[in-house]
């Protein structure tokens, strides 16, 4: 897609920033990307995540406009990381949903949930029932340790940090692009259109724009990493809890994304000794290998949320886009917020946006 303008500056370079970047660069446009940290990403809510695409899964807590978001980024994220520099581990293996005996009745109801979703969203691969032969046959190092499942055949996951590593090595590679780390910037500190000032101005701070987008708020995301050559599970797995839905992410080389906790606080303090050794032993519940591994991470994070826990594009003022509130849905739904922001930026308007049900406003109506 070519774009009716020759620069951009992008504050903030999260996930959103980065592909912005990159996607921008590609079309060739001249691109500054200003970030307030480090290359490294360390105060981004991308880094600490599990990064797991599943629309159909994600419905237990998500409306059907995010469902519609996520199923269009399964197909579009292979498009994304092919001309990236370096090679990102994606994978459509599925999601698998399990539980023990004494959480039937919420996988009951989980159950009903996405059967639900299944009919509003009908071009999702639809849910499976699954006995214990089944489950063993999917995962058989689980061997019959459940009893029943559910199957989300087609749903994926791709490696977070190595997607933030790789758009960094193409926009490092791209001779349309200036990085500029240390470098905290604000809308307000450009001018766009004017002369000597950038086409256009596109805020993906995530909580850094607090103070230009006040209905902003964090919720709180704690995460454990852990490396376990004992364990082989070849897809994410959730397991079912009345109170909090742990999932597994497996990444490459025995490494395991371990998370369930969601908070509604800035607090970024380290996580507490309760959530840990809960989302240890809730892991350790469905794989036993789980007991010999190592701890690699124990982070924390939060996510840039707005108040109907939706994402928004919004332009406050001529040729200024914001992009933000992606929750905990940051890399399932980023493409459609991606190629939605795209269409605004060449079109003025987005039919995408329409089909999604996402918010774009203007100054007239942010």
């Amino acid at each position: 897609m070519s774009v009716p303008f020759q620069s951009a500056a992008i504050i903030g370079a999260g996930l959103m920033g980065r592909l912005m970047a990159v996607t921008l660069a590609q079309a060739g446009c001249k691109v500054a990307l200003y970030e307030a940290g480090s290359p490294e990403a360390e105060g981004a809510a991308a880094r600490v995540a599990a990064a797991m695409l599943a629309p159909l899964a994600e419905s237990a807590v998500a409306p059907v406009s995010v469902v519609r978001m996520g199923h269009y980024g399964l197909s579009r994220w292979p498009e994304l990381l092919a001309p990236l520099a370096k090679p990102v581990f994606f994978q459509r293996e599925g999601t698998l949903v399990l539980w023990h005996r004494q959480d039937a009745a919420e996988a009951a109801r989980l159950e009903r949930v996405l059967a639900h979703t299944g009919t509003q969203v009908p071009e999702l691969a639809p849910m499976q029932t699954l006995a214990g032969a089944d489950i063993a046959a999917l995962e058989p190092s689980l061997g019959q340790r459940f009893a029943k499942g559910l199957f989300l055949p087609g749903e994926g996951q791709l490696d977070n940090r190595a997607l933030l590593a790789s758009l960094l090595a193409t926009l490092q590679a791209s001779a349309n692009v200036t990085l500029h780390w240390q470098s905290p910037h604000v809308p307000e500190d450009f001018s766009p259109g004017a002369p000597g000032q950038p086409d256009w101005v596109i805020d993906c701070r995530g909580l850094g724009a607090r103070p230009q987008w006040r209905a902003l708020r964090g919720v709180r995301g704690e995460v454990i990493r852990v490396h376990a050559p004992e364990v082989a599970l070849q897809r994410p797995t959730r397991l079912v809890h009345p109170r909090y839905p742990l999932y597994i992410a497996p990444k490459p080389d025995h490494l395991f994304v371990i998370g369930a906790t969601e908070i509604e606080s800035d607090d970024m303090s380290p996580a507490s000794v309760r959530s840990t050794l809960e989302l240890l032993s809730a892991a350790y519940a469905v794989h036993s290998g789980f007991a010999e591994a190592r701890i690699v991470e124990i982070a924390t994070q939060c996510r840039p949320t707005l108040p109907d826990n939706l994402p928004a594009i919004r332009q406050p003022q001529a040729r200024v886009l914001q992009i933000n509130g992606l929750y905990r849905h940051g890399f399932m739904i980023a493409p459609a917020l991606l190629d939605t922001a795209m269409e605004l930026l060449v079109h003025g308007r987005s039919a995408l946006a329409q089909g999604f049900g996402m918010a774009t406003t203007t100054s007239d109506d942010a």
